[in-house]
């Protein structure tokens, strides 16, 4: 039996942002194949597409535009498509940042309709550390992990156009959507860095090296 049949395919795409030594090696660790790629045409062969990210959200899809149009089509065949942190927003509509920023309107892909906005002023921003997951709904990322904590380093929070694409809350101050997933199931997101959030984030990530593998 060779490795093709074994182990799930994963990219991990490079457009110039985010933590992608420690995602490669998270994801390495959870049984994953990882190929860290600016490709747009290797997407076609992966069992799944990992989008991380930290910065700007004007920025960051300043970034991924070459990569677009290849990103909504994965997402569109069904290919589990994975955002973490700025790459969980980035697959929402807007974000109020980049007004926020003075950067303008800067448009998402749209893969989870809706908006990120800012924790109010009476929060202390970025909220950084790490802070119980609250899982709402079933979902195979989320296999094991309610109750846990992860690490967060953020000041922009997600809010769905749809409740039901809330898989997972957090409490700061407000519960926001720490975990967020499209209609079908197959694009998701986690605002917290799993690749930081030591056995809670290992088990994520191999839940997706799992689902990945179920959905070829």
């Amino acid at each position: 039996m060779n490795a093709r049949q074994t182990a799930a395919e994963v990219v991990v795409v490079d457009y110039g942002l985010g933590n992608l030594r420690s995602v490669t090696r998270g994801l390495e660790r959870a049984g994953a194949e990882v190929t860290l790629s600016a490709d747009p045409e290797e997407f076609d062969s992966a069992d799944g597409i990992v989008l991380p990210g930290v910065g700007a959200f004007a920025e960051g899809m300043d970034n991924a535009g070459p990569f677009r149009e290849a990103l909504e089509a994965e997402a569109e065949a069904g290919t589990p498509l994975f955002g973490i942190c700025l790459g969980m927003q980035m697959l929402l509509t807007t974000s109020e940042e980049a007004d926020h920023e003075g950067q303008g309107d800067a448009e998402g892909l749209d893969l989870v309709p809706g908006k990120n906005v800012r924790f109010s002023r009476d929060q202390t921003v970025p909220h950084m550390g790490w802070n119980e997951l609250d899982v709402q709904r079933d979902h195979p990322l989320v296999e094991g992990v309610d109750g846990e904590y992860a690490y967060f380093v953020h000041s922009y929070y997600a809010v769905p156009e749809d409740d039901e694409a809330v898989v997972a809350t957090t409490d700061y101050g407000t519960d926001f959507a720490s975990i967020v997933a499209n209609e079908e199931g197959n694009v998701f997101g986690t605002q917290f860095h799993p690749e930081k959030s030591g056995e809670t984030g290992l088990r994520i990530l191999q839940n997706y090296v799992d689902y990945c593998l179920d959905r070829r």
